[in-house]
């Protein structure tokens, strides 16, 4: 670890500490705690609570806790205030050196506090989800690291991609496949956004749009055991949690429009059906249109995604979410090879916002998405969870670019026209999720299958090398016309595919402190013949073990996980003519850390160190043949920091420290050198002021990103400079429609992704927001 990185995480490490200790050994003059439930008994999570005529505020936990630590003796009257519903109000007398307890009933129902919740302003701090552990399990429960980037958050950003918003994930760094599917980046590998609701939605050649997602989860470390190889790299989980149906009706329609021609319409309309509200309907549909920087280049693209909920009875409820997401565009530049003495993009003389290709040269994809659930309660304790889920990813057509630099002037320019292409995924699960007790010691179990089948067609059509300019003349871009006469068709078959997977995980609670989780799949994957390839099956074991042990109780605990991935491989022919049977490729993590929720929920934090180590890699000798002996290790820090200290004052701060190195490799070459697209140090903050007296519905935000220098090959040849971005929004927010305002890019700094593509300069974004 070098100084800087060393130097910055002492401080971070320094301020985390300084909040928890405050928060053990804060001396109190009295306290307050209690429980919120709903009108139907279940625990109201997320709610403000605050003592009237006093400093003092804080929101309800995920089981509806809540607690005042350090409060004056005297009398006090707590409310409980949502909007649109009857404020709740209780007496309270604190004295000194005692507790006391209050319990409160709220009448709203547990839907309808999830409805006021998600049309709110939810806390940044909340970490509820039920997708990580796959059950309902608290954030300081949890031996797994992880972040949920809120939707609330990304408005006061005003993020129209999925791209912008992922890298408000500690350590998460973003680029475009030259396929034109979403790449994410954190600890040292690479995965997209595969799971929806917990369930696979690969999309690696049509991307995905955020306008209808509630919050992104972002999961680290190998979760091959909870989720399987197809949805978890070796770095972890992006899961995208959709928008749902609730019980009231309500529209907003927003537009944005901004830098390079952006045009953006988004619409989501909510309504119950039936009289009784047990059929609620949502849409959720954009439209957006915009130019790329360069001179050449464009984006385009159309959401619908509607979603139904059916409670047919008091224990059985239905739900249908669905999605068509159409893109038009074009595809980033990738450099495929640069001459000896070329090391980074500044070295090459292209103009910044000048492409070497026309639009013409476009991209047209679609991705019909059907998830189906059936959630059906067994007993008050347990419960069943059916899941289909349909992912029809189609490319009519998609042109690729690639260049080969000789020189820092002197480019070789080619074209490949990949599609039709079809990729369907389909899949069935089935979870059971109870709580039982053995004696004293308490039990969350999960048990699941699953049956994965995916199919698919490929054709493709490439050119060989087309022309070589030098780029500080005149020069025309590579236009459809130029290509299409050169094209050479190709056709691959694509093997069927099928995985049955069997997983169960159990957190065993021996006191209300101590914890261990216990997990464990088995994965059998087959792939079919086809043509002259033989088939083969592979069976991967995946285990996952964890330990909490909460310090002080609901707010500091430390943690350790052994967590597991896997990737099957296919058989290599071997050049005598024989073929190796590649065993599973694990990824074996170690991690361990503290996680911190202080201050009456007003901060979060996580601070982990990890070890993840591949031992089986494959790789080739110089004499051509394929052994399965390879080692690669990543290791680092990860740091969170989410705070509300103030009302109106949020703040958001993520620092990862990554070493991924090559151990072994066919190449001695290479070996010890840093893996490709693997900064070491990557920095994202983000600080956001509301007004509350004068001008109160006045805001004001200022966030940045840091990613350290970006190697593009393994043989260390080429890299992306490192290099830091600022971004700067103001916002007047009322009930009925916000106005906000958003520059990024304040410095116009010219930066590039790990691929060496060239990054959008200075622009700017207006936002009109109305809610009806």
């Amino acid at each position: 670890m070098n100084y800087l990185s060393l130097k910055t995480t002492r401080f971070l490490f320094s301020i985390s500490f300084l909040f928890s200790f405050l928060s053990v050994f804060a001396q109190n003059h009295g306290k307050i705690k209690g429980t919120i439930t709903t009108s139907d008994g279940d625990a109201a999570a997320g709610v403000n609570i605050i003592l009237k005529n006093s400093k003092y505020g804080t929101v309800s936990n995920d089981d509806g806790t809540f607690d005042f630590n350090k409060v004056r003796a005297n009398s006090y009257t707590l409310q409980v205030s949502l909007a649109g519903y009857e404020t709740a109000e209780t007496e309270v007398t604190v004295t000194e050196n005692e507790t006391s307890t209050i319990n409160l009933k709220l009448k709203v129902s547990n839907k309808e506090l999830n409805e006021v919740i998600v049309n709110g302003k939810k806390s940044n701090l909340s970490k509820k989800t039920d997708y990580v552990a796959r059950m309902p399990l608290k954030n300081l429960e949890n031996p797994q690291v992880y972040n949920v980037i809120h939707k609330e958050l990304l408005q006061e950003q005003i993020a129209v991609d999925i791209r912008s918003a992922v890298q408000n994930a500690t350590g998460a760094i973003s680029k475009i496949y030259p396929s034109g599917g979403l790449e994410i980046s954190f600890r040292g590998f690479s995965t997209g956004v595969n799971a929806r609701n917990g369930m696979e939605t690969l999309s690696g050649r049509s991307s995905i749009s955020i306008d209808n997602a509630e919050r992104i989860e972002v999961l680290k470390g190998p979760s091959g055991t909870l989720f399987g190889s197809s949805v978890s790299s070796f770095g972890g989980v992006v899961n995208l949690v959709t928008k749902k149906p609730f019980e009231t009706s309500k529209t907003e329609i927003s537009y944005t429009g901004g830098s390079f021609g952006l045009q953006r319409v988004a619409v989501d309309f909510n309504m119950p059906l039936t009289q009784d509200k047990k059929v609620l309907f949502r849409m959720n549909a954009s439209a957006n249109t915009e130019n790329s920087f360069l001179n050449y280049g464009f984006n385009k693209t159309v959401l619908f995604a509607p979603s139904i909920i059916y409670k047919a009875t008091d224990r059985l409820t239905l739900s249908l979410d669905t999605e068509i997401f159409n893109t038009n565009n074009t595809r980033p530049t990738y450099g495929r090879s640069y001459a000896a003495g070329l090391t980074n993009p500044t070295d090459l003389k292209v103009d910044y916002r000048t492409s070497l290709f026309a639009d013409d040269l476009d991209a047209k994809t679609s991705s019909p998405k059907i998830f189906a659930q059936a959630e059906y309660k067994l007993s008050d304790n347990w419960k069943s969870t059916t899941l289909f889920s349909l992912v029809d990813e189609r490319v009519d057509h998609s042109y690729q670019y690639y260049t080969a630099w000789k020189s820092p002037t002197e480019v070789q320019r080619m074209v490949s026209r990949f599609g039709p292409i079809h990729n369907n995924f389909t899949n069935f699960q089935e979870n059971i999720n109870g709580e039982f007790s053995t004696g004293s010691i308490k039990h969350k179990l999960l048990t699941g299958i699953n049956y994965r089948f995916t199919k698919g067609t490929f054709k493709y059509a490439t050119t060989q090398v087309l022309d070589e300019i030098d780029v500080t003349t005149d020069f025309e871009p590579i236009r459809k016309s130029d290509v299409d006469p050169k094209l050479k068709e190709m056709q691959f078959g694509v093997p069927n595919e099928q995985t049955f997977s069997v997983y169960a995980s159990d957190v065993v609670s021996f006191t209300d402190r101590l914890s261990v989780m216990l997990s464990l799949r088995l994965d059998n994957f087959v792939q079919k013949k086809i043509e002259d390839t033989e088939g083969y099956n592979q069976t991967a074991l995946s285990p996952k073990l964890g330990l909490v042990y909460e310090v002080v109780k609901d707010q500091v605990s430390l943690f350790g996980n052994y967590m597991n991935g896997f990737q099957n491989s296919g058989p290599v022919n071997q050049p005598d003519g024989s073929i190796l049977i590649l065993k599973p490729v694990y990824a074996n993590q170690y991690e361990g850390g503290v996680k911190v929720e202080a201050f009456n929920k007003k901060l979060s934090t996580t601070l982990s160190y990890y070890n993840i180590t591949i031992d089986n890699a494959t790789r080739t000798k110089p004499d051509g043949y394929n052994v399965q002996d390879g080692k690669q290790v990543s290791k680092g820090i990860d740091f969170e920091f989410i705070a509300n200290p103030i009302n109106g004052l949020n703040m958001t701060a993520g620092y990862a420290y990554n070493d991924n190195r090559i151990v072994k490799s066919s190449d001695p070459l290479i070996e010890g050198n840093k893996a490709s697209g693997a900064p070491e140090n990557v920095l994202n903050f983000w600080v956001s002021y509301k007004l509350q007296n004068t001008l109160k519905n006045l805001g004001f935000g200022f966030g940045g990103n840091y990613v350290d220098k970006q190697y593009k090959f393994e043989d260390e040849s080429f890299y992306a400079p490192s290099y830091s971005i600022y971004s700067a929004t103001v916002f007047y927010d009322r009930p009925v429609w916000r106005l906000g305002v958003k520059f990024n890019n304040l410095t116009n700094t010219k930066y590039w992704d790990s691929y060496g593509m060239a990054q959008t300069p200075a622009n700017f974004l207006v936002n009109l927001t109305v809610r009806l």
